[in-house]
């Protein structure tokens, strides 16, 4: 395998994972959840980190790679990670502890301050004000700030643009009855297309076949636990956001689910979204990163939504633009997504949808864990 396909499947796995969005799993019945794993007990060689979740140690080296540009062996011995051998190691450690008693000393422990606050992409803090390179647009004002700074106006309230949207997409019992959703297209990574299948059936079953040409690019959702797997790799269980994420991206029904995700909804003026405006809404949710909606003026149907993971460091955004809307058995739903998030980005393009078609349970089956090598016989 050449690294330019390497690149491309690891891209394509990275991103659809990092892209889903996220809502509460079904909890089962009885089953107690087992105490989450602190990083130590899971990594070599933890300092500063020490304490947080396990499952938050993955994505904080995900901010950090965003914050600065660069890759995990700007830090890391490739294949020896636990090891201190490079300098931009000591450094880094040193930088997070030096935020984090920024935010303790000056913040009230909150998090305002982070590696972003002052790299912006660079592996050196950005000291200088830049200047105007060119004159500014017409309407055009101060860059945005992470989050969301719309135009305020007067309008529907959040209840009300989720009631219009669920109505846009079809109505909660068109959308009810669909059992299975079956879908074939592309997913478009760098200029590159390459073949998709989607399988999804309810209750929050989802299985994705990306078409390499060493073998397919598997990410799944059971309802209950997730998974990814790729040609030459082991494969690789979903963990914290990841699951919680799979199992929205996995829900048919999400237009008649959206308002039980929220504790509160705020609308939030209108921002655009492509040439189109759009009505803003920000849901909270509770012991959760909030969610933002993009609601079209003009046909009620969600355009984008943009969610936060949430890390030790920070918080990384994850946007989805939805278009390319079409009536499927009396239900809207989008034909092209678009998913774009500081590693990357690439688009989903439907040709062909096939709803309450048989799935059997058998094609979410999370395949066995691969058995460890056997040492010499003695």
């Amino acid at each position: 395998m050449n690294a330019k396909r390497m690149a491309v499947m690891g891209t394509i796995a990275a991103l659809i994972v990092g892209g889903v969005l996220v809502r509460g799993v079904r909890a089962q019945a009885g089953a107690p959840s087992p105490a989450p794993k602190k990083a130590e007990e899971q990594f070599k060689n933890i300092q500063t980190l020490k304490g947080i979740p396990a499952d938050q140690v993955i994505p904080s080296m995900q901010f950090i790679t965003a914050s600065l540009g660069v890759d995990c062996d700007f830090c890391h011995v490739q294949g020896a990670f636990e090891k201190d051998d490079k300098k931009p190691k000591q450094t880094a450690r040193k930088m997070m502890e030096m935020m984090f008693a920024i935010n303790k000393d000056n913040f009230e422990g909150h998090r305002e301050v982070t590696c972003y606050s002052c790299h912006r992409g660079s592996t050196d803090p950005v000291a200088i004000p830049v200047v105007m390179a060119e004159e500014p647009k017409e309407g055009m004002g101060t860059p945005k700030k992470a989050g969301v700074e719309t135009k305020e106006s007067s309008g529907p309230s959040g209840a009300e643009l989720l009631d219009k949207y669920l109505q846009a997409a079809g109505g909660a019992a068109a959308i009810d009855k669909v059992t299975s959703r079956v879908m074939k297209g592309t997913i478009d990574v760098g200029g590159k297309a390459i073949a998709i299948d989607i399988y999804s059936k309810d209750p929050d079953k989802r299985i994705s076949f990306t078409h390499m040409p060493e073998g397919d690019s598997v990410t799944a959702f059971d309802g209950h636990d997730g998974w990814m797997g790729a040609p030459g790799r082991p494969m690789r269980e979903m963990h914290g956001g990841d699951v919680e994420g799979a199992a929205i991206d996995a829900d048919l029904h999400l237009a008649t689910h959206l308002k039980g995700m929220f504790s509160e909804l705020k609308a939030r003026g209108t921002d655009k979204v492509g040439d189109s405006e759009a009505y803003v809404v920000v849901g909270q949710r509770e012991g959760k990163t909030p969610i933002e909606l993009y609601f079209d003026t003009k046909t009620g149907l969600l355009a984008r939504m943009v969610r936060y993971g949430e890390t030790a460091l920070g918080r990384l955004p994850v946007q989805i633009d939805y278009a390319d809307y079409r009536a499927t058995d009396g239900v809207k739903i989008p034909y092209r997504w678009t998913l774009a998030r500081p590693g990357g980005r690439f688009t989903i393009q439907v040709s062909d949808v096939k709803q309450n078609v048989p799935v059997e349970d058998t094609k979410f089956a999370k395949p066995p864990a691969p058995e460890p090598p056997k040492g010499p016989a003695k």
